[in-house]
């Protein structure tokens, strides 16, 4: 792999943040909570601008910290989108949203990324409409982290792009690299192309041609196909697909943890167990759990391709979720992530 040269992250001055602090479930009380919270920590050097309707964010953030912090500014945003409006229709009725809002922010060089944990089409299509992609960057794409045996990996696209052509396939692995390397810290990451056979000609007409394209590319670690229970015994730190296979992948996997613990109460009910066993299988029960947990293996995601750093939390997130996507953001503004991206699929253009 012809690695790009490793970007400058000395940010002199703090990582420049625009929050819409209306997104997400448990917004703007968790949304304000984390912010208090990042900006508090020692090793994180951020100002956040959180966007929704001022006095809604005034009178939130006086009940939670009645001084203020000199690290966190309020801007009115007075419209908001909700989490079950049409995207498309959302982003063209309410141009005053905390979306659109702190997404100019960011476009006019106020703040070095932007953040969400609202409607994540709305995100995408306000992103798109007012950032733009990068040069040659066919369709941007979400990732998501998916749990291992050792770790996580990075796995996209997982449904925002439901029908990709092997240029998209080949682009999605160059942006996967660049955020695992420089965001995931993982050295010369592993690239796979996730398939029905591990054969070079397994698979349909647009995977065979992927795998040729990935193949011949010189800026990524192409190790070739790997099936979909390769994934979470980690043969691949980068996992590429198409938008409707991987969102399948998605929620098949988030079903495992609601249905192995019924799966192992039907088999306990048919063993006479102590309590003290039960209370044992339980625990080891919770600590699986926890490593499918999104604040566990990642509350949030990049849109990567776009000519901005945008992050789309959990539409759940809770304070520490928050705070765990604003420490992600920042990583990634300050490793300037964008630029990356933009070399590595220029090189191949």
């Amino acid at each position: 792999m012809a690695a790009a040269e490793r970007p400058e992250t000395d940010f002199p001055m703090p990582i420049r943040i625009a929050v819409d602090a209306m997104g997400g479930d448990h917004a703007p009380a968790a949304i304000v909570a984390a912010a208090l919270s990042a900006v508090s920590e020692s090793d994180l050097n951020v100002r956040l601008t959180l966007f929704g309707p001022l006095q809604t964010l005034t009178e939130e953030l006086r009940r939670q910290e009645p001084l203020g912090h000199p690290h966190i500014d309020l801007a009115d945003a007075p419209q908001v989108i909700g989490m079950g409006e049409s995207p498309v229709k959302a982003v063209r009725r309410k141009p005053r949203s905390s979306i659109h809002a702190g997404l100019t922010f960011h476009r006019e060089g106020r703040a070095d990324a932007f953040i969400s944990a609202g409607n994540t089409g709305a995100v995408t299509a306000a992103s798109l409409f007012m950032l733009g992609r990068l040069p040659d960057v066919e369709r941007p794409s979400i990732p998501t982290y998916f749990p291992t045996v050792c770790g996580k990996c990075l796995v996209l696209d997982v449904g925002s792009n439901l029908d990709s052509r092997p240029e998209h396939l080949l682009q999605y692995g160059q942006m996967g690299t660049a955020f695992a390397t420089y965001v995931m810290d993982v050295p010369n990451p592993r690239v796979a192309l996730l398939n029905i056979g591990e054969e070079p000609a397994k698979g349909n007409d647009v995977v065979r041609t992927a795998y040729r394209l990935l193949s011949r590319a010189t800026n990524i670690r192409f190790i070739g196909n790997i099936e979909g229970r390769d994934i979470m015994h980690h043969k691949a730190d980068v996992v590429v697909c198409d938008g409707f296979v991987g969102n399948v992948v998605l929620k098949l996997t988030e079903s495992v943890m609601t249905a192995l613990p019924v799966l192992i109460r039907q088999a306990a009910a048919t063993r006479q167990l102590s309590a003290a066993t039960k209370e044992h299988i339980a625990g080891i029960l919770r600590d699986v759990a926890r490593r499918f947990d999104p604040e566990t293996y990642g509350s949030c995601a990049p849109l990567l391709g776009v000519n901005g750093t945008v992050f789309v939390a959990h539409g759940r997130s809770s304070e520490s979720a928050f705070k765990t996507a604003l420490r992600l953001t920042a990583r990634s503004a300050s490793a300037k992530l964008t630029n990356v991206i933009g070399r590595l699929v220029q090189h191949a253009a």
